[in-house]
């Protein structure tokens, strides 16, 4: 089936060229009132975004559906008659109802009803996406993007390290190294900004998420395995001049978050968007002599540009700028006993700082009136520079990189699109390991000092085309092909496949298939190895990490409930690697061994999604997801990856009153069971973690621009005991704190105020 597959789409994209990315879809209906008050569609008004100029007309009832592209805000409604409006519409809404007035009866301001699920499946996405809308992002405290998933099966978050507090995610069953990160279709979080890149996005940042199962769009390159996590940032054309977040909880962790929307002039306007959080008291609340969470301290700051011309073009450009330092360990560590030599009663703990600066520049330059040809521009620059500090080990990277896109887009008619284009992917890696490690010999312990130099200079230069072919809204095809030159690794090609059908308006079936390729960072993927008394041993010449997904989604939209919105959907995906980079701690318990896979690796994943709405603002969101992951090791084969969870379902109910004036949640997960590393595993003990509940509550209350709100997370005190490993002798070679697979701290209350001032 594998290779069928395979054949296929070879063939499919060596005919046909392909298209820039997937639009999504505003629909609405425009209508006026008639003279008895009642409401009557406007036949045959036209509708376009002012950013891209793309346009439609309403049918003869006012409905109309109009795709939208990356940066798309600004809808523009006109008609015969009736005078023009001209509204914001943000990215999380995907539908609209426009009350238009005679040109003699004009109103001061347009009438707006927007229906924003908080979680929802993408109805006309051609990859299986799911969309965390910003009511999504308000059901819990969301402080940053990783803990923005608590509501969805699909991405399981947990941390690598009992000490770091990096949180990790999991696509698929996979580690998120293999998901692709974009901003805004922009690849980020790359390098040495993974482990910790998911705290330094804001969710009250954002307006969205998008999460893409499966293999997508080659464009933004090849990196995407499991699948891609698109973030929404609030845009500079927003109708909230100003924001404000202000947050604390029950440990003390305080955190501020400001935005600012501008328009300057009729071309010009940008947001600004700033972010200060700081932890400072330690908690030990197992009592094992180690911080439950590290003392942090982050400061980040961005400001974003846009620039429409009459012409067309749009300009967009914005820079971003980090700090964050978190200090862990030992309850008695300090920051002046980073790297110092062991002395047998020292401390032992981790001082990590990061600092970043990006800048980007996005153009976009119409080649004719309707926007059906035009050339777009992508260029980004990072520096990202990682200090770091474990007991005994040390890592110091830094990291210049840079990335620019050319990409031409043609739509010849509404059945056909292509994009072509060039991609160059530049990475300059400074990065030394110093691998300190104890051992003990004639009844002596000594400290050992092994330094590995992990430089590279790294290009990927890629050529690349989509096309999508869509037929009634009923069938669309989009073929990718890529072929990559990689300076180190070679030359590779990523075909990619996905299928859309709807045989009738109720159902939804997906299909998709491709190969992923990325390059390996041994540290930063894998931090948590760090986090031991264990010497770390690479192997030479690891190869390039490369894998083929492909899998289906079914969705069935049911006219039940409130609004007859009910749906359930049913997925599954395969992974298949072809070669993958393995850390190893169960090979030979004295060294963390690296290498390269010999043998079958591979992840099989089911899910079950349902959601309705029974009664007016009561929703109800149920999801289940199954996972079979296997890898093979070193002396042992094929076995279950150690640490992954086999299955996770949510359940999360809101209610609202009317007008939103209350609005309640809870959310329960139930996490199963995953296979504990064998030394881990105490005599008696059946070699899996516990299944487990984690239960979350939270009440906003609105208020004329202000929104009050508390909560608590983890309401059953649930966590995992002695997430350390022989915690009483740091300096050991038994020490080991990456063995995570549950909650680190018990309940968290919270409370905090969203403060919104509207134009």
């Amino acid at each position: 089936m594998k290779k069928f597959l395979l054949t296929v789409i070879v063939a499919f994209c060596a005919v046909l060229y392909v298209r820039a990315q997937d639009t999504v879809i505003l629909t609405g209906d425009v209508y006026a009132q008639d003279a008895d008050g009642g409401r009557e569609g406007v036949s045959f008004a036209t509708v376009y975004w002012v950013e891209s100029g793309q346009y439609t007309g309403c049918d003869e009832s006012g409905r109309f559906s109009l795709s939208r592209r990356d940066g798309d805000s600004t809808l523009v409604v006109t008609a015969i008659g009736y005078a023009r409006d001209t509204l914001c519409v943000p990215s999380s809404v995907p539908y609209v109802e426009i009350c238009l007035s005679l040109v003699d009866n004009v109103l001061d301001e347009a009438v707006i009803v927007a229906r924003s699920d908080a979680n929802y499946l993408s109805r006309l996405s051609n990859v299986r996406t799911e969309v965390i809308s910003s009511a999504g992002l308000n059901k819990m405290a969301c402080c940053n993007l990783a803990e923005s998933f608590e509501n969805s099966a699909s991405v399981s978050v947990g941390y690598s390290d009992a000490v770091t507090g990096a949180r990790q995610i999991r696509l698929l069953g996979l580690s998120g190294i293999y998901t692709a990160m974009l901003d805004e279709n922009r690849p980020v979080m790359r390098g040495l900004a993974a482990p910790f890149g998911l705290s330094y996005i804001s969710g009250q940042w954002l307006e969205s998420i998008q999460i893409a199962k499966g293999p997508s769009s080659v464009i933004n390159g090849v990196e995407a395995i499991t699948g891609q996590i698109n973030v929404e940032h609030r845009k500079p054309t927003d109708e909230k001049p100003f924001f404000l977040n202000v947050f604390l909880n029950s440990m003390l962790m305080a955190e501020v978050n400001a935005a600012s929307s501008l328009q300057i002039g009729d071309r010009w306007s940008t947001v600004l968007l700033a972010h200060a959080s700081a932890s400072q008291m330690a908690h030990d609340g197992d009592g094992d002599g180690f911080r439950d969470d590290p003392n942090t301290f982050q400061l980040n700051f961005a400001n974003r540009w846009l620039y429409v011309d009459d012409s067309g073009v749009q300009l967009r450009f914005g820079v971003k700028a980090l700090y964050d330092n978190r200090i862990g360990g030992q309850m008695g560590f300090r920051r002046e006993y980073a790297d110092s030599l062991w002395t047998g009663n020292m401390p032992w703990g981790t001082d990590i700082t990061n600092k970043g600066l990006n800048g980007y520049v996005k153009i976009g330059i119409p080649l004719n009136a309707d926007n059906s040809r035009n050339i777009a521009v992508v260029a980004d620059y990072t520096y990202h520079q990682f200090d770091s500090y474990f007991g005994l080990k040390s890592f110091f990277g830094r990291q210049n990189s840079g990335f620019i896109n050319v990409m031409y887009q043609g739509i010849p008619n509404s059945s056909h699109r292509f994009t072509i284009g060039v991609r160059n992917f530049f990475d300059g890696y400074r990065q030394v390991l110093n691998d300190g490690f104890s051992v003990t010999e004639g009844g002596q312990r000594r400290v050992v000092r092994a330094e590995h130099d992990l430089s590279r200079n790294e290009n990927s230069l890629g050529v690349y085309g989509e096309y999508t072919y869509t037929l009634d809204e009923r069938l669309s095809v989009v073929a990718d092909l890529s072929l990559d030159w990689n300076n180190i690794y070679g030359l590779f090609l990523s075909p990619r496949l996905n299928l859309r059908w709807t045989p009738v308006d109720w159902l939804v079936i997906r299909a998709s298939g491709g190969r992923g390729v990325r390059s390996p960072n041994v540290v930063t993927d894998n931090l948590g190895m760090m986090s031991t008394g264990r010497r770390i041993e690479i192997a030479g010449n690891l190869d390039i990490e490369s894998a083929w997904t492909y899998g289906g989604n079914v969705t069935a939209y049911i006219p039940v409930g409130h609004e007859d919105n009910c749906y359930i959907s049913l997925d599954y995906f395969r992974s298949d690697f072809t070669s993958q980079v393995i850390v190893d701690q169960e090979y030979d318990h004295s060294c963390v061994s690296v290498y390269n896979l010999d043998g079958p690796s591979y992840t099989n994943t089911w899910q079950v999604d349902f959601s309705v709405e029974p009664l007016e603002r009561f929703t109800v969101l149920a999801t289940f997801r199954y996972t079979d992951s296997k890898v093979s090791l070193k002396e042992q084969g094929l076995v279950e990856r150690p640490l992954v969870s086999r299955y996770k379902g949510v359940l999360n109910l809101q209610y609202a009153t009317r007008m939103r004036l209350w609005t309640f949640d809870f959310t329960v997960q139930v996490n199963g069971p995953s296979r504990l590393p064998d030394f881990a595993v105490l005599p008696g003990e059946s070699g899996y973690s516990p299944v487990y509940p984690v239960l979350y509550a939270q009440i906003t209350r609105k208020f004329k621009g202000i929104d009050l709100y508390v909560g608590a997370e983890n309401l059953t005190g649930y966590r995992q005991k002695h997430p350390i490993i022989e915690a009483g002798d740091p300096y050991s070679e038994g020490f080991n704190a990456s063995v995570i697979w549950g909650p680190l701290m018990g309940v968290k209350v919270y409370a905090g105020m969203r403060l919104t001032l509207w134009k």
